[in-house]
């Protein structure tokens, strides 16, 4: 297929070629391709990236869908996309209903391919999709229209990845998924494998010490994603929005945001770096408090991608600015 490309290049006009490069520059980072000589790897999207990269090493080439700076409940797969996964080794998506597109993707593949298919939150026991004392929707209007918004992830909680401990199921059913794939190279992939849940072990008990010691526990979000961290750590999560960050809340949803914060003296609302922050910033500066990012790891911005942030990082800034909301 490639040499295909390269042979045919050559009769290309010399105005052409140039238009391509500059089109191509102004793109920004070229797109990514699959690789000869290693297991080719696709993500839904960039916690099951970093999870692959690290466990897979010098031995796999992974193309991550959704590119940094793109919140992923925008997003679907382009024509490219499906070449990629189509002609790739493995698979691997989150499941839990995160992605509102894989099935009809799947569906829609060559009968031929030859891609292994994983869902990486096997294992994990979900929550549940709602739930009506933190988001005060006690009448059914306001019940249907939630229903409406959070359609995409059905009856579940999808935000598994942002507790240490279902991290590591994650890692978990990755590793296994590249044994199967590629088991010339299970030493590695066990290795490092257990180098990264050591890691993702240290993180936990991180969490567990120290968000322990706080004299608070209420934590106030725009996006309903830390049902699971907060079930971990013994806080209470209290969400402006539903599962998707494109849900708006009532009126009755700020009123009761406003009291809940002044009942429990809440000092900081957090919000996220993928979504629009103006929502919190107009009632953090209503009740009188500041704002802080808790980043859901959905996805990284630009600039976080080229310092070379990854999962362990982000998730200790996390802890960094919950200790500080908490205290």
């Amino acid at each position: 297929m490639f040499q295909y490309v390269r042979t045919r290049s050559f009769l290309i006009p010399l105005t052409l070629i140039l238009l391509f490069s500059m089109l191509t520059a102004a793109c920004g980072s070229p797109q990514p391709k699959l690789v000869d000589g290693k297991m080719n790897i696709v993500t839904s999207f960039y916690p099951l990236y970093d999870f692959a990269s690290k466990i897979g090493g010098e031995h796999v080439n992974v193309i991550n869908l959704v590119p940094a700076g793109v919140e992923p409940h925008d997003w679907s797969p382009k024509s490219r996309d499906m070449q990629n996964l189509s002609s790739s080794d493995l698979f691997l998506y989150l499941g839990a209903g995160f992605e509102g597109w894989v099935h009809d993707t799947l569906d829609s593949m060559k009968k031929d391919s030859r891609v292994t298919v994983v869902e990486t939150s096997q294992g994990i026991q979900l929550l549940p999709g709602t739930e009506e004392e933190e988001h005060g929707h006690e009448d059914e209007h306001a019940k249907d229209e939630q229903a409406k918004d959070e359609h995409a992830h059905g009856s579940t909680d999808p935000h598994v990845w942002l507790s240490p401990v279902n991290a590591k199921q994650i890692a978990l059913n990755i590793k296994e998924a590249l044994v199967k794939v590629d088991s010339a190279h299970q030493a590695d992939y066990e290795a490092n494998f257990k180098r990264f849940a050591d890691q993702l072990d240290e993180l936990h008990n991180k969490y567990k010490t120290q968000l322990a010691q706080l004299p608070k526990k209420e934590i106030v979000v725009t996006h309903h994603s830390f049902g699971y961290l907060a079930k971990e750590y013994g806080l209470t999560q209290k969400a402006l929005m539903g599962l998707s960050p494109d849900a708006e809340p009532t009126s009755k949803d700020i009123q009761q945001m406003m009291q809940f914060v002044k009942d429990n003296q809440v000092k900081y609302i957090f919000f996220e770096e993928l979504v629009s922050d103006k929502l919190a910033k107009t009632l953090a500066k209503d009740a009188g408090v500041e704002t802080l990012v808790l980043n859901p790891l959905e996805g990284l911005t630009e600039e976080q991608a080229k310092q070379g942030a990854d999962y362990l990082s982000i998730m200790e800034n996390n802890l960094n600015n919950l200790i500080k909301a908490l205290q």
